[in-house]
């Protein structure tokens, strides 16, 4: 089915303006154009909920209730596929999941350009850099991007530095929201991980591959995050106005999950990598 090459979008989370989402075919992925120039504006938000430890409301006690599950996973997730070592997580938050890698024995890192968010770490006895120049010229065994790549300004400065930092033996993992998804195509222009500006790359499976088998990178599995297509849902009913948010949420939810049993295609995608420059 052939996509649209212009969309439009609002913010619904904070600042209500509207943005241009433009169709790259090649790599079947849309860029948010422009980009700001003061994008962190647009995170000065309570309603921004992965830089703080809220729990005040029922969406948010739902978030920090899945978090707490999903931690675990992930880091299960991050074991199978590399030995206890040194984990770097970019956009690590309120470093709850560093705090979870640590408690089981690995060496962990982390960069988080909110200061909010750093100080919430820092009540956990972990340290993150403001940006990655704390890094200095490392290398790790695991680095993972628990919803971030969309976030980065410069994708092919990001994917250089990725493969710089990530030992030649190491595995990168990478979660994103997917627009090709049951939910996104339900929800259209309500869909909330489109959430502009801060989403400033919209990917697909194509466009993770694609753009990162051109720089050495092989995405060896990947893995659904079951629960998004929920909390997605959840938020998007509540842009839509809907009345019956909770119970549309979870059939719609679920609507999504069983027919990207089938497609592949579900709300947001795990992607496991290895370098293939060192392979020959």
């Amino acid at each position: 089915m052939s996509k649209k090459s212009k969309i439009n979008i609002k913010d619904h989370s904070v600042t209500k303006e509207n943005f241009d989402l433009i169709y790259n075919e090649e790599l079947d992925m849309y860029s948010t154009d422009p980009i700001p120039q003061n994008l962190e504006k647009y995170y000065l938000s309570e309603n921004y909920i992965s830089h703080t430890d809220s729990k005040k409301g029922i969406v948010e006690k739902l978030y920090q209730l899945v978090k707490s599950y999903m931690l675990k996973k992930k880091l299960k997730l991050v074991s199978d596929y590399s030995a206890t070592g040194s984990l770097l997580d970019i956009g690590a938050g309120t470093g709850d999941f560093l705090k979870v890698a640590k408690n089981k024995g690995w060496d962990v890192e982390g960069i988080e350009p909110s200061e909010i968010a750093r100080t919430h770490a820092e009540t956990k006895e972990l340290l993150l850099y403001a940006d990655e120049g704390g890094v200095g010229e490392q290398t790790f065994d695991v680095i993972t991007m628990w919803h971030v790549l969309e976030h980065v300004p410069n994708l092919q400065k990001q994917i250089n530095w990725l493969a710089e930092h990530l030992d030649k033996n190491g595995t990168l993992i990478i979660a994103v929201p997917n627009f090709n998804s049951c939910d996104a195509k339900m929800y259209k222009e309500f869909w909330a991980a489109w959430d502009v500006p801060r989403h400033l790359h919209h990917l697909s499976a194509k466009s993770i591959k694609t753009l990162f088998s051109k720089n050495g990178f092989e995405v060896i599995d990947q893995k659904p995050l079951i629960f998004d297509s929920f909390y997605v849902s959840l938020l998007s009913e509540k842009y839509k106005g809907s009345q019956f948010k909770f119970i549309s949420a979870f059939i719609n939810g679920l609507r999504s999950n069983l027919k990207a049993n089938s497609s592949g295609e579900y709300s947001s995608l795990i992607y496991i990598l290895k370098r293939t420059d060192f392979a020959k």
